[in-house]
């Protein structure tokens, strides 16, 4: 067993969701997550998602920032929370287009599982 946690889609648990460092998530619900002891609330509805403390192997990179800048690893969260993507991350455009490209085509407002 891991303790690793991260996005699903909804009616598929099993099925892990990529998610860009800098994606903006809306939750349907303050996010609450583990505090130790007990279960605390974020007291926001919105985040951006993150990438914290890469130099460091042994840690969890994987985090949301709230308005306020508190973050919070996604190891923290609360299972079974919704989220819905706001917004993709701007990529820089390519200085030169390749000469094949597959594309995928998906919603920008899929719901997600936590």
């Amino acid at each position: 067993m891991t303790v690793t946690r991260g996005f699903a889609g909804e009616g598929e648990p099993n099925v892990a969701v990529c998610v860009l460092p800098g994606t903006e998530l809306s939750f349907e619900r303050e996010v609450e997550y583990d505090g130790g002891f007990f279960r605390k609330r974020a007291r926001h509805t919105v985040a951006r998602f993150r990438t914290v403390d890469l130099d460091n192997p042994n840690r969890h990179h994987d985090a949301l920032e709230f308005p306020d800048g508190q973050l919070i690893l996604l190891t923290q969260l609360e299972p079974g929370q919704r989220a819905t993507i706001l917004q993709l991350p701007a990529v820089p455009a390519r200085e030169t287009q390749p000469e094949k490209a597959e594309i995928t085509v998906s919603r920008a407002e899929e719901s997600l599982i936590y």
